[in-house]
């Protein structure tokens, strides 16, 4: 367990860390924006707290529950539908958009936009083309039962 956590925690790291942090620094240096607080920024920090939520509890539960991380390298051994996972099928992804478009709030950047438009399109390539097909064959009746009843990007919340 202790090393999928380990292992997880690097792809954290590394992967979101680029698509979340290191890409809109870049985009919002080379175009000379900041992220401000000032006006009606405020609204921004729900997003990006909530991405925070989302992405370590959805993590949590890949690593523990699925004895495995959050990707294709070293993809989960047993099905997970806990979490934010009752309530929609991708919710480190919506995350990770949330983020985005808190930074995009607090910048207005245009350029981050596009690229947070950019992010959302190759997601649900990556889900559509490669991550649904995967699950329903690595996991078969279980994950399409799965498929069917929770949506993949708006929540539907059930008790």
């Amino acid at each position: 367990m202790m090393l999928n956590i380990l292992k997880t925690t690097l792809f954290i790291i590394l992967v979101p860390g680029t698509v979340l942090y290191l890409v809109p620094s870049w985009i919002l240096h080379r175009t000379g924006r900041v992220l401000s607080l000032r006006g009606w920024g405020l609204p921004g920090l729900v997003p990006l707290c909530a991405e925070l939520v989302f992405l370590l509890s959805s993590a949590w539960h890949f690593a523990v529950t699925g004895k495995g991380i959050p990707a294709a390298i070293d993809p989960p051994r047993r099905f997970v539908s806990k979490g934010f996972y009752r309530w929609m099928r991708n919710p480190m992804y919506v995350g990770a958009l949330l983020i985005l478009i808190g930074e995009w709030y607090l910048s207005f950047s245009r350029l981050l936009a596009l690229y947070t438009l950019a992010v959302f399109l190759c997601f649900q390539l990556f889900v559509v083309l490669y991550e649904e097909p995967v699950l329903t064959k690595k996991f078969g009746p279980a994950y399409s039962c799965y498929h069917r009843e929770v949506p993949r990007w708006i929540p539907r919340f059930r008790l």
